[in-house]
Parts: C-alpha cells; sequence; structure tokens
C-alpha cells in the first residue's frame, strides 16, 4: 500500500510503499489486548505488603479470661478483628509479571500497527530532525502533521536530543525510538508520526512473520 511522504510543514513530497506484513495484516483484538495486559501486568512493582497476626508485635497474652467475664472469648490482641491486629489475607510481596512469546508480541504489534494504517493514524514525514530543541517548532510541526489528532507519538528511528527534548514539555505528544515499540505506546496515541528511517528500523523487528 502506497502512502504519501510529508515534510515537516505537512506538504506532500513523495509516495512510499509500506510494508504489507507490517502494515496490512489481519487485526486480532485478542492478541493485542493480551500483549496490553502483558506489559501493564509487568510495569507492576508487586511490593504491597500487611502484616499477618503472626507478624503482629504483642499479643503474647490472653486478654482476659476463658469465662465468667460475660465478655466475647479472646486468645490474643493480634487477631484481625482487633484494632491494631495482623490483616487477614492481605496482599504479600509478589511478582504480577506474564510470559508471552516474542513472536506473539511481534505479532500483537503488527496487529496495532495495521489497525493504525487502516484508520489512517499513520503519518509518513521524509525526516525529522531539528538543529536545536525548540518546543515551539515542535508544536508548529505535529500541527502541520497531524491537525486534529489529541495525542502524538513521535517515533524516532535512533537516539535525537534536539526532537526529543523538543517534545519533552508536551502533554499532547511523546517519543519513542522505533526499537523500543510497543502495544501500550501505539494503543495510546491518536496519531503515529513515522519518520521514513523508522519504518525500516521497524522493518528489521517486525518484517519477518514467523
Amino acid at each position: 500500500m502506497k502512502v504519501d511522504v510529508r515534510n515537516l510543514s505537512g506538504d506532500k513530497v513523495d509516495t512510499v510503499e509500506q510494508p504489507a506484513e507490517i502494515f496490512e495484516v489481519s487485526v486480532n483484538p485478542g492478541l493485542m489486548h493480551q500483549a496490553l495486559v502483558r506489559q501493564m501486568a509487568n510495569a507492576r512493582i508487586g511490593s504491597r505488603k500487611t502484616k499477618t497476626r503472626a507478624e503482629k508485635r504483642g499479643g503474647g497474652a490472653k486478654p482476659w479470661r476463658q469465662k465468667g467475664t460475660g465478655r466475647a472469648r479472646h486468645g490474643s490482641r493480634r487477631s484481625p478483628i482487633w484494632v491494631g491486629g495482623g490483616k487477614a489475607h492481605g496482599p504479600v510481596v509478589r511478582g504480577h509479571g506474564k510470559r508471552m512469546p516474542r513472536q506473539m508480541r511481534q505479532a500483537a504489534l503488527r496487529c496495532a500497527l495495521s489497525e493504525k494504517a487502516s484508520r489512517a493514524q499513520i503519518v509518513v514525514v521524509d525526516e525529522l530532525t531539528f538543529d536545536q530543541p525548540k518546543t515551539k517548532t515542535m508544536v508548529g510541526v505535529l500541527a502541520a502533521l497531524a491537525p486534529n489528532a489529541g495525542s502524538s507519538l513521535v517515533v524516532l528511528p535512533d537516539r535525537n536530543d534536539a526532537v526529543e527534548k523538543s517534545v519533552r514539555n508536551l502533554d499532547t505528544a511523546s517519543t519513542l525510538r522505533a526499537s523500543y515499540l510497543n502495544i501500550r505506546d501505539l494503543m495510546g496515541h491518536d496519531m503515529v508520526v513515522l519518520p521514513l528511517a523508522s519504518i525500516e528500523v521497524i522493518r528489521s523487528h517486525l518484517g519477518r512473520e514467523g
């Protein structure tokens, strides 16, 4: 599928053939959801912890005798029903990570890119370089390339300090290197700004089926 290539002013300067094995595959929503759940789960720290009655301090002596007081029987002040007692069935330190085969993760990315392409949510630019960081300039570039986008993801082929710093202060845009492409960032932005060099990086990572 041929798509227009634009310059930083938003004008069409060329056309390019997008790799069909990346941008024209059958979309599998279930696979995309599985990849997103995996990424979100792996980002969790899992450090929440509460003390059980065995870990609470005190409670060695029986609060009062078993019979004859008229009150309910109790054996320890560390019981979960006491104020200051242990927590029953509370959270413990554990890992929330989920595993997913690499080929499935790559297939999910191809689905996400194909969905974006089918909805015209990918804009290809010939080159995206700045001499120095300038947020105001980046605002103008994004307005020209994606005027109606609520949020934009700028996918860079490699490290580019000037562009990354220009986007850093924008609430509606973010940058990502093509080698770090992931399902969460793709689905979390309305528009993807893709330089030609980034397409080659993505092709090298996702171009081979299986």
